[in-house]
């Protein structure tokens, strides 16, 4: 599944479960294992793996409990290169509001 901005967050949760359960069980650990490692309950992690809100701090738990540390910063980098951000940077002119130029008359003025 790609996950993007449209993505509701219950179905990002119940994709992040999905994953969690994925890498648990290829890692050879049973629920009861990768709680007990991470410091969660046990109903904890099958809420997390079944889609249900879980606490942000468990989540890190669980993933430093499966060496995935670095998906931690992943998450959130400490610094972000965005393409528009930098074309704006390199380029800080302000637009300005289009002024009517007074040599081109469109028949409807005023005067």
């Amino acid at each position: 599944m790609n996950i993007n901005q449209l993505t509701p967050e219950s179905e990002i949760l119940r994709e992040f479960g999905n994953r969690l359960a994925r890498i648990r069980k290829q890692q050879g650990l049973s629920q009861a294992e990768l709680a007990e490692e991470a410091g969660v309950g046990v109903a904890t992690l099958r809420r997390i793996e079944g889609g249900r809100d879980g606490l942000f701090a468990s989540w890190l738990k669980l993933l430093k409990a499966l060496n995935m540390a670095a998906a931690i910063d992943a998450l959130l980098p400490e610094t972000f290169n965005s393409p528009m951000a930098e074309a704006r940077a390199a380029n800080p002119k302000k637009r300005k509001a289009t002024q009517s130029n007074p040599a081109v008359t469109w028949g409807d003025e005023t005067r």
